[in-house]
């Protein structure tokens, strides 16, 4: 499947996007998968799971499945469970799986690593040039979608933005990232956003960046299994003294938490 991952500031239009991009892939015969992660609750852990909500047109199509996730906690605007989830969606036969994060601010971004084509959404009036040269979120577009483009300051957004872009350094044959003005409350500009996602596709099976990114996503999947697998038996830890008595020395002053940690990883094998 063809991973595609939307991301960007809460009320920049992504689940309208998101909406209005199922259609257009629909329109194509695809079937599409959607996964929309909402934050949950730091203090009772719950999660509304509204983004759907938004995606009612497609509620009865049986080429289209939309599923909610809560983020549990975990940061970088996904679920711990995505990468799995997306691999549940490939293996049911869907040819694009559409991954929309939570609402993120300036540095979570590890939609990038998990996706294919990498969607980040803007709307206008939410910077200014500096804004639009900081590092973080902005370093990993593949496509720029300045949504909401007929409302004042589109034109100052998009110049920005390229302005951004032309200050990368890229070599021979890199990537130049995209950017598609749209109105997903009206369906506009959807179909030149697709023919973007359909431009970096080719480029990413023309220089093999495709393969290149779905080994790296493969690995960071591996590697987070097997950190929550450690996280998991440092935490049974708690059950015991272990753990209670090198905290008890730290906060004493007779243990600095550097060895402390060691012993700890000591004790596990690690």
């Amino acid at each position: 499947a063809q991973v595609v991952g939307l991301t960007g500031s809460p009320g920049v239009g992504k689940s309208t996007t998101t909406n209005e991009l199922v259609r257009a892939l629909r329109s194509r015969g695809h079937r599409v998968g959607v996964l929309a992660i909402d934050p949950s609750s730091p203090f009772t852990g719950g999660a509304i799971l509204g983004d759907r909500v938004r995606m009612q047109d497609h509620a009865t199509d049986p080429g289209v499945y939309i599923r909610s996730m809560s983020s549990r906690g975990h940061l970088g605007g996904l679920s711990a469970a995505t990468p799995q989830a997306v691999r549940v969606l490939e293996g049911a036969g869907c040819d694009v799986v559409l991954v929309e994060t939570v609402g993120v601010g300036q540095a979570e971004v590890e939609v990038a690593s998990l996706a294919d084509t990498t969607l980040v959404l803007l709307a206008p009036g939410m910077g200014d040039a500096i804004q639009a040269v900081k590092a973080g979120i902005l370093e990993i577009a593949d496509v720029f979608v300045v949504n909401k483009a007929d409302r004042d300051g589109a034109d100052a957004t998009v110049r920005d933005i390229q302005g951004n872009i032309a200050l990368g350094e890229r070599g021979p044959g890199e990537w130049r990232p995209q950017v598609v003005r749209t109105v997903a409350a009206r369906g506009e500009g959807i179909d030149d956003l697709a023919a973007a996602l359909d431009k970096h596709r080719g480029w990413l099976v023309e220089h093999d960046e495709l393969r290149r990114r779905r080994e790296a996503r493969a690995a960071a999947e591996v590697e987070a299994i097997a950190l929550g697998a450690l996280r998991a038996r440092i935490g049974s830890l708690r059950d015991g003294t272990e753990l209670s008595a090198l905290a008890a020395r730290v906060a004493g002053g007779s243990l600095d938490p550097y060895a402390a940690a060691a012993e700890l990883l000591g004790q596990l094998g690690a």
